[in-house]
């Protein structure tokens, strides 16, 4: 299954790259949520677990997200295994590596409105610790780094060198509802 181009933040002036506005529905309120906006992104309403679990929690002066999936406007926009192509079974949906990075980048995006859910203002966080991130991948794909950029790059862009971090990209046989990517990510904030 391709990606659709205004669901991903490679087109960064769709306003349909994120799941929703800002909580509030006003648009940015933090120079992180600036920056976001200059890309064409949005924070997002934090997704509604699908299981036994909160989206964030604090620890000391550490936010820990749960695993994010790539929901925009509330729907995962894709499912299936991450293939470069010829080695995807025929008879299951299949991701190509480009579209992941980029479903990554949102999940990345969803993490961040994770953590603002708790802290409140994404300006508190003073460094991104580390980034873990789960691609489902056909049983020849090894590729994941690359995927992962997508979630890496975005902090970066959007954070700076707090943005810049520890990381672990997987390769697993399936993830919830069958998503092609989740990223998880630790954030430290004062």
């Amino acid at each position: 299954m391709s990606t659709p181009e205004a669901a991903t933040p490679a087109t960064p002036s769709s306003p349909e790259n994120t799941a929703a506005n800002t909580a509030d529905g006003t648009g940015a309120s933090s120079a992180v949520e600036q920056r976001l906006t200059e890309l064409g992104l949005t924070l997002p309403d934090v997704a509604a677990p699908v299981a036994a679990y909160v989206p964030a929690v604090i620890s000391g002066n550490h936010v820990y997200t749960s695993g994010q999936l790539p929901f925009i406007n509330g729907k995962l926009e894709a499912t299936g295994k991450v293939s470069a192509g010829t080695e995807g079974a025929s008879d299951e949906p299949t991701v190509s590596p480009e579209a992941a990075k980029n479903y990554a980048a949102v999940c990345a995006v969803n993490a961040l409105a994770a953590v603002k859910s708790v802290i409140g203002d994404l300006d508190r966080i003073t460094r991104i610790v580390k980034v873990v991130g789960f691609v489902s991948s056909d049983p020849s794909f090894t590729g994941q780094p690359g995927v992962i950029n997508g979630a890496s790059e975005l902090l970066g862009k959007v954070l700076g060198d707090a943005g810049q971090h520890a990381r672990s990209a997987v390769g697993v046989s399936v993830l919830p509802l069958d998503s092609p990517v989740e990223v998880e990510l630790i954030a430290e904030f004062a």
